[in-house]
């Protein structure tokens, strides 16, 4: 008789070798470049924490992370990251994250030193010409978009979104200078007169914004809600039943007859009614008749001798 050895008998198991921490590294760098130049920021974040677990200090994967941070607008992320570097070395991304923030004062001050080290860099005329215009520094706003116009290739998109952008501060600073008085000049006399009596506003815009923003959440919290009535589904309706029309079925109808609040509503008692009322004594009552009355004959058993 032949018998069949099975395959894999006497041989010893030998575990897989771990990848190397390098080569581990080199494969994530590699993804992580495929992600960043097709546009998969949020999965080149992913590889990067992953390449920071077996790195920390990798300057190339924390620079690359703040980049994408910024990309997907995760600014609190990046600020956090960013620490508490005072350094030049990732100033104007902190700069960049405290504008989109609002914190217009902090960018200002970072600005300023950039640009006594970084006046030449266009990330910062950018920038500094962006602060300037939310601050209504349209003069300023309009010469650094003015100079960073004359040094952008026409071709590019860059040109494009700079001439966008110096309009707008040239339209701004013309209304501030002479348009008002032409639009002044539109109104009636009397809104003229009464705008010129009124004292001037003393809230900045923005705080009369959050105020009025508070004020309507704070009337659309203390408004009832809407109830919404919920669609019926003719599958589900029984054969013959319309929704609205017909009345719905008794909610007791899982209890007992004695048990429902309806027992005995409108039925008569038996026995009740028909006879006298209590307390009556009723005349010509006739006495039950005794054993012992005489003149008639009376029927009995038959005693046994």
């Amino acid at each position: 008789m032949v018998t069949r050895k099975k395959s894999g008998l006497g041989t010893k198991f030998q575990p897989r070798q771990p990848i190397p921490v390098e080569e581990r590294l080199r494969r994530l760098f590699t993804s992580l470049c495929a992600q960043v130049d097709g546009g998969h920021f949020t999965s080149a974040v992913k590889t990067c924490h992953k390449i920071l677990r077996l790195d920390p200090t990798d300057e190339d994967a924390l620079q690359t992370k703040l980049f994408l941070l910024l990309q997907t607008e995760q600014y609190e992320a990046a600020l956090s990251l960013i620490g508490d570097d005072t350094s030049d070395h990732r100033a104007f991304e902190k700069a960049y994250a405290l504008y989109r923030f609002h914190k217009e004062e902090e960018a200002s001050n970072i600005l300023q030193r950039l640009k006594q080290t970084q006046r030449d860099q266009r990330g910062v005329l950018h920038l500094d010409a962006q602060l300037n215009y939310r601050l209504g520094s349209y003069q300023t706003s309009l010469e650094l978009y003015n100079e960073l116009l004359e040094t952008a290739d026409p071709q590019s998109e860059e040109y494009s979104d700079v001439l966008t952008n110096l309009t707008a501060s040239q339209k701004h600073l013309d209304f501030m200078n002479m348009g008002f008085l032409h639009a002044l000049d539109g109104l009636p006399t009397s809104v003229v007169s009464a705008i010129e009596t009124l004292p001037p506003p003393t809230s900045h815009p923005t705080q009369v914004l959050l105020e009025s923003h508070s004020a309507q959440n704070k009337q659309s919290e203390e408004e009832p809600p809407v109830t919404r009535t919920k669609k019926v589904r003719m599958k589900r309706v029984p054969k013959g039943v319309i929704p609205g029309i017909t009345p719905p079925p008794d909610p007791e109808r899982w209890l007992k007859k004695s048990e429902r609040s309806n027992y005995n509503q409108g039925k008569k008692r038996k026995g009740v009614g028909g006879g006298a009322t209590q307390g009556v004594v009723a005349d010509n009552v006739h006495p039950p008749p005794s054993a012992g009355r005489t003149g008639g004959t009376s029927k009995g058993k038959k005693k046994k001798s």
